[in-house]
């Protein structure tokens, strides 16, 4: 018997959750992310410390902290 895989077989678009195309501001967020799990770490704390010196604040303009940065990844469906 041979193991193929059907034509119909269900596939997963990377965007087939989302309800909107992205906004600047989630864009940036993305790029920045990429860039610090590049190049200073993966814990939370690089992360925080990656997102405030680069200048790139929550959508309220304040640092960020380990809360502001869960409850914006919460909001965002992250």
């Amino acid at each position: 018997m041979e193991n193929t895989v059907p034509e119909t077989w269900p596939f997963l678009d990377p965007h087939q959750t989302r309800d909107h195309e992205p906004t600047p501001y989630e864009l940036k967020l993305a790029r920045t992310l990429e860039d610090i799990f590049t190049k200073d770490g993966h814990e939370l704390s690089d992360v925080i410390d990656g997102l405030n010196s680069r200048q790139v604040h929550t959508p309220t303009g304040e640092p960020w902290t380990e809360e502001s940065f869960r409850a914006e990844m919460n909001r965002l469906g992250a």
